[in-house]
């Protein structure tokens, strides 16, 4: 397809319903009482918050996984923030940042469902849960177990602790197309032994989308005397839950993924009664062991980013949590459904759609996922990113809220043409 035939294309996907009156936020307050399932097939409905972001015309972005960036009633809200923190200067710095910080915690709290005592604000959630791996009070001969589906800077930190401490690392191999919950708990539950200190367990595998059955496996590690720590990177404001239902002792989430907040903002929750077990990142003056804040000590940072967090959960709550996740959970659905009839098509991604929301991973026998990706963009103006490793071969498609089914179609006539 050229350029111009992609342009027009795209246009006509984007096309969006007249609003007259006042913002996307006053337009969807006015269509709020269409009930959800009318609402997340229909293009027409989610044009008005597509209408909202400034989007690129060069490609169609379905790579909104690890950035999914802000729309401009947001980016203009964290302008202002960036601002004020500057007209206000140090006068905002040694007075009100600690409790708006706060603040905010709290609120994010509410939102993971737990206690504020149990949450800080981090940057993403590399540094949260890297925070939990290198400040346990590991010794040597201590094992870990993992997935080496799980992200590659917590594997790469279980290496540091091992080569630092003598820990252990056992690593287990989560399959792309599981049997029942029972499967996925016996694979870790097999890797524990009485040396076993701490299980990380991803709450949505970042390279498939996977939604692993979290609450299942910390109840099986509990029993057997091993903290587990959640990878919840790819899960926060994307799928419901309550940080407290599924009873782990840590979690970790970045926030400028599906809550959309500006770059560098991320959360770590510390169970109740856990903080004094880790280390902080860096030195903190006297305080109580068991006060989560003792973790959050980083020096000075960006705090307008911190505020706003506060502007991306009220896009969120306007949107609203169940719409969100039934949104993406039928984008998803409506291409892999198609993609899965294709013959040499393989996506790598659980077909129960309780095992997956809006994430998944395809590929085509043959080609590598390099290849894959690099003929998505240049052929067909689809932006994805290539996955090699731990048993998944293909790329990561990753639509918004705001991503069409026309665009989708297009994404899998992409896959028709190549696959044959």
């Amino acid at each position: 397809m050229d350029k111009r035939s992609f342009i027009k294309s795209l246009a006509l996907a984007s096309a969006t319903v007249p609003i007259s009156s006042g913002s996307w936020a006053n337009w969807m307050g006015k269509q709020h009482s269409l009930p959800n399932v009318e609402a997340v097939g229909d293009d027409r409905y989610w044009a008005a918050v597509r209408d909202g972001y400034k989007l690129k015309p060069d490609y169609i972005n379905l790579e909104n996984g690890y950035y999914n960036f802000q729309p401009e009633s947001l980016l203009e809200n964290f302008i202002s923030k960036v601002r004020m923190v500057n007209y206000e200067a140090s006068y905002y710095m040694r007075t009100v940042q600690f409790d708006n910080k706060k603040n905010i915690a709290a609120r994010l709290a509410k939102l993971a469902g737990c206690a504020p005592e149990e949450l800080i604000i981090t940057r993403n959630t590399t540094e949260s849960l890297d925070m939990v791996i290198g400040g346990l009070h590991w010794k040597e001969g201590d094992e870990a177990v993992m997935a080496e589906q799980d992200y590659g800077s917590m594997l790469e930190m279980f290496k540091l602790v091992a080569k630092k401490f003598g820990v252990v690392n056992k690593i287990v191999s989560v399959p792309n197309h599981p049997a029942s919950d029972e499967e996925m708990v016996e694979l870790y539950a097999k890797a524990i032994t009485p040396k076993t200190k701490l299980l990380m367990v991803s709450h949505m595998v970042n390279i498939t989308g996977h939604i692993l059955p979290v609450r299942k496996i910390c109840d099986m590690a509990h029993e057997k005397g091993v903290e587990v720590m959640v990878d919840g990177a790819h899960a926060f404001a994307h799928i419901q839950y309550a940080i407290s239902d599924l009873n782990c002792d840590y979690y970790g989430a970045s926030l400028h993924k599906w809550l959309s907040t500006p770059l560098g903002a991320g959360i770590l929750y510390v169970k109740k009664g856990n903080a004094h077990k880790v280390w902080p990142l860096l030195a903190e003056g006297e305080r109580d062991m068991d006060d989560i804040t003792r973790l959050n000590h980083i020096g000075t940072h960006p705090v307008h980013t911190d505020l706003a967090i506060a502007g991306a959960m009220d896009y969120y709550e306007k949107i609203g949590a169940e719409r969100k996740e039934q949104r993406l959970r039928f984008l998803q659905q409506y291409w892999t459904s198609k993609a899965r009839k294709i013959p040499r098509v393989v996506v790598n991604t659980p077909e129960d759609p309780a095992r997956a929301c809006g994430i998944a991973n395809v590929g085509i026998e043959g080609m590598k996922p390099a290849d894959l990706a690099k003929q998505f963009l240049d052929k067909y103006h689809i932006y994805t990113v290539a996955i090699d490793y731990a048993n998944v071969h293909g790329c990561r498609i990753c639509p918004n809220i705001f991503t069409t089914t026309e665009e989708l179609d297009m994404l899998v006539s992409a896959l028709k043409e190549m696959s044959s």
